[in-house]
């Protein structure tokens, strides 16, 4: 009797595994609190993939360290498909450049595909005296560490941003590291600071309002979000100036390769429908798809780019 039950467990095994990708729920692990952008995004897509998909795509909430937590947590997780890692700039291009992780996202990580680009975009106190982004670029060239420029925080996307920003237009300005974007913008609006690169979904409510002047965008191309704001790279002169925050999604090192395709394939199908993109719109992101092998390629240039950066600028974090 026991050999019998062993042969009928090992033919439905058998079976539950040729079934086609997924068979069962799917846990999408978010190294983010619920609410933050790459959670919003992630929630986004997982929905639209288990309407095509036809099994649950769980949204699994594990914030900490900067990101390290949850990226971790699917590093360890079997590469089946079953578990996939809402990734995101922050914990797999920028962080591993700056300190030690229990991870290495290139050799740790199967790339699956880009869901979002959240572009930066140049902001100054309405007072500023320059209207455009070459008469500011012109300004604060010509007055070497006259003017300041703010950041959520040292190594932080903006600062990395805006450190490229300054390096690749020649410019000289103080750093002022602030404990998140919020308070920096505040005193931004309220002249003690002179301008900052930040994401356009945290200031697009403040332009459209008036309490800040926006110069231009970091993205080569124009953003859905602020259609009237042009590229930085156009508008101050700065060929090749393509920067800004990615979200995307990733799964352990060893995921079959047919399920990798297969995920691609339903993200780039979901990202054409128009209230995924509308949705997009109102968090100030841009919608993205690509292949594994194209997200593997871009994660290179990534994670090289803001080496380049940090080292350049000689950026130290607290460990």
């Amino acid at each position: 009797m026991r050999t019998i039950a062993a042969i009928l467990f090992a033919l439905a095994a058998g079976s539950a595994f040729s079934q086609p990708y997924p068979n069962r729920p799917v846990r999408v692990v978010v190294p983010w609190p619920p609410g933050q952008a790459t959670d919003i995004a992630a929630r986004v897509v997982a929905e639209r993939l288990q309407q095509s998909l036809g099994q649950p795509f769980v949204i699994d909430n594990r914030p900490g360290a900067g990101g390290s937590i949850g990226t971790d947590v699917v590093v360890k997780s079997p590469a089946d498909g079953y578990t996939l890692l809402a990734a995101s700039s922050g914990p797999i291009s920028i962080m591993p450049n700056l300190q030690k992780t229990p991870y290495e996202p290139l050799k740790d990580l199967a790339p699956v595909s880009l869901i979002a680009l959240a572009p930066f975009a140049l902001v100054v106190n309405p007072n500023f005296p320059a209207n455009s982004a070459r008469e500011f670029v012109a300004l604060v060239r010509a007055n070497p560490d006259k003017y300041t420029f703010s950041s959520s925080g040292t190594g932080a996307t903006a600062h990395l941003v805006s450190e490229l920003f300054n390096s690749m237009a020649g410019l000289k300005a103080r750093h002022v590291p602030y404990k998140g974007s919020a308070p920096a913008l505040t005193d931004l609006m309220s002249g003690q600071i002179d301008y900052a690169l930040e994401t356009v979904a945290s200031l697009s409510g403040h332009i459209k309002a008036g309490r800040l002047k926006a110069l231009g965008v970091t993205s080569a191309r124009r953003t859905a979000a602020l259609p009237d704001l042009p590229p930085l790279a156009e508008a101050a002169n700065i060929p090749g100036y393509d920067i800004g925050a990615w979200i995307g999604y990733a799964a352990p090192a060893g995921t079959p390769r047919e399920v990798m395709t297969k995920l691609a394939t339903e993200i780039h199908k979901a990202m054409q429908a128009p209230e995924l993109r509308e949705k997009y719109l109102t968090l100030g992101m841009d919608t993205a798809s690509n292949t594994p092998e194209e997200m593997t390629a871009f994660l290179k240039r990534e994670q090289e780019r803001y080496g380049s950066i940090i080292r350049n600028a000689n950026i130290k974090v607290e460990q």
